[in-house]
């Protein structure tokens, strides 16, 4: 009779620990996980042949052009789905994890880089997505308002008691861009903190800046904040809230905290659509 096949106890054990601070990031409020670091992970724990990660669909969403005299830049958006098989040391299949994810590339000066650019981080945050449901040391506890303790703590399937109740931290809410996700893409922190809520952005004046010809004027902190909290529902409607710090600073230089209303609309209209061709 062939017995099922399970992880070594090693394994097990590995899987249910705490995950270290060293490989938790926050940006801009969002506690993550890198995606180099997820396949790192993998081999640790599975080997190099002990899991396989195939992409299941990578489909092109958008591709907008926006015009700038002669020249042009590029906002593309990927959707990706991706599987995630994971084996046991004697080469048998013990599970089979599938996910999805949005990336996008926002006002790239060229189109191939873009392209690049948002394929790869659409099949980063579905392999993400695959992998958390391996526990804590996959970025599980960063859901709980980006809690680096760990919520699995034990497992009937391989040892110990239940959990008990008190043992539990309590359950937060998932992550939005007010609060912490581990897509979903921190700096990595000192200590564990049992738990992490990071401040949202702060609604600050616009900072100073030459006006160019012609070019919008500095918008009050009331105004900028709605169009920080439209860009921010834009994104959260085609699931890119967790890339959108970063390509906020590779599109215009610096952090969301020191976006401008007219770049934050910027990339509400890119996100949408909704721009000017």
């Amino acid at each position: 009779m062939t017995t099922a096949p399970k992880l070594t106890d090693q394994q097990a054990a590995f899987l249910l620990s705490p995950i270290s601070d060293k490989r938790v990031r926050n940006l801009n409020g969002l506690s993550h996980l890198e995606a180099w670091d997820v396949r790192r992970q993998l081999i640790r724990v599975f080997g190099f042949e002990g899991f396989t990660i195939e992409t299941q669909s990578l489909d092109c969403v958008a591709q907008i052009e926006i015009k700038n005299g002669d020249r042009s830049r590029w906002t593309v958006v990927y959707r990706a789905q991706v599987r995630l098989t994971v084996r046991s040391t004697d080469g048998r299949t013990l599970t089979v994890f599938e996910d999805a994810s949005a990336g996008d590339a926002i006002n790239q000066p060229k189109l191939g880089d873009a392209h690049d650019f948002a394929m790869k981080t659409a099949l980063s945050q579905a392999l993400k997505r695959c992998a958390v449901n391996l526990g804590d040391q996959f970025g599980l506890s960063l859901y709980n308002e980006g809690s680096q303790a760990p919520v699995v703590l034990r497992s009937l399937a391989y040892m110990g008691e239940p959990v008990k109740e008190s043992e539990d931290a309590p359950v937060g809410g998932e992550p939005t861009p007010q609060g912490a996700e581990p897509d979903p893409e921190p700096t990595p922190g000192q200590g564990a903190p049992q738990r992490q809520t990071p401040a949202a952005p702060a609604a600050v004046p616009d900072p100073p800046k030459q006006q160019r010809p012609g070019a919008m004027p500095p918008a009050g902190p009331n105004e900028r904040q709605t169009a920080l909290d439209e860009m921010v529902a834009a994104a959260r409607a085609i699931d890119f809230e967790a890339s959108l710090p970063e390509q906020f600073v590779t599109a215009f230089g610096h952090p969301i905290e020191q976006g401008t209303a007219a770049e934050f609309r910027q990339a509400r209209d890119l996100m949408t659509g909704s721009a000017a061709a």
